[in-house]
């Protein structure tokens, strides 16, 4: 059987970190990390994701704002971002994704101050990223790479095989995965939806990261034994037998890849609460910097 990547017990650990540096800070006389939350719109997904990160924030002792919006002209929120860019009491800002389509989302991310960006999708971060310079990572592949450091994971000269190219998570971990360093030096294959022969790409990997959203797409046939899969996908597939009238599926078929696995995520409870623990490792990075650039 293989090991279960948790990722709750995981983030957990950094949780408990986490809440032990708040305490220190503010007992040397600092404040705790703000983090401000923007939600737009009715989306039941976003709201579920924003209060997974409100609670995590107050478990951890960050302070936070929400600002919600049932609707709001792109304009309004627009000023409202800057606001809080020149607020010096708030350290990072996520705009909850996805947004209405009257919103410009590349707009509103070219509009959060770089260094509040806690979220890591401004182009500034994502261009030092690139570079490996000091940069707010996004939170998807630096939870993968912080889920991958803490079972000691092999990675250099494995290849690993991103199926998925989103400019939030496949594009930018096919970067830091190529990098000289741990976890990284790997040689990557990002792949997306229009690849030629998936499978045959598939079964190369020794580490395979599956982030399409697409239920069960990645079936035993397309593995090969004693790979490392990451499963980011989480999607609402209809299912009768539960209360709630779906159950959540990730983009791989765990029951049958899992035998053929040294090591795999579960969906739910793998990529998900390392997602939000890296949000949280950011948002304090942003608080430290900002007291080093006040000091």
């Amino acid at each position: 059987m293989p090991t279960i990547l948790d990722g709750h017990l995981v983030a957990q650990a950094i949780r408990q970190k986490l809440s032990q540096q708040v305490g220190e800070i503010q007992a040397s006389g600092g404040k705790a990390p703000h983090l401000a939350i923007m939600l737009i719109g009715n989306d039941p997904a976003s709201h579920t994701y924003v209060k997974a990160k409100l609670k995590a924030c107050q478990e951890v002792g960050f302070c936070t704002t929400l600002m919600q919006h049932e609707t709001i002209a792109e304009k309004d929120l627009l000023r409202q971002i800057e606001e809080v860019n020149n607020d010096p009491a708030i350290d990072g800002l996520i705009v909850q994704l996805p947004l209405p389509q009257h919103i410009s989302v590349q707009q509103v991310i070219n509009s959060i101050k770089p260094e509040k960006d806690v979220d890591g999708f401004h182009p500034l971060n994502y261009g030092r990223m690139a570079r490996n310079l000091p940069a707010h990572v996004p939170a998807t592949p630096l939870g993968i790479l912080t889920l991958l450091d803490h079972y000691n994971i092999a990675t250099s000269r494995r290849h690993c095989v991103i199926v998925g190219r989103s400019s939030t998570v496949g594009a930018p971990l096919s970067i830091l995965m190529g990098q000289n360093r741990y976890p990284g030096n790997a040689t990557v294959t990002l792949c997306h939806s229009h690849t030629q022969q998936l499978s045959e790409l598939t079964r190369q990997a020794d580490i395979l990261v599956a982030a399409v959203g697409s239920p069960g797409l990645i079936t035993a046939e397309m593995v090969k034994e004693g790979v490392v899969v990451i499963d980011v996908g989480i999607t609402r597939v209809p299912d009768k037998t539960r209360k709630a009238g779906y159950r959540l599926q990730g983009d791989v078929d765990f029951e049958a890849v899992a035998p053929r696995c040294s090591h795999i995520t579960p969906v739910p409870g793998g990529v998900g609460p390392m997602t939000i623990a890296a949000l949280l490792l950011n948002t304090l990075r942003a608080a430290q910097n900002r007291a080093y650039t006040a000091d």
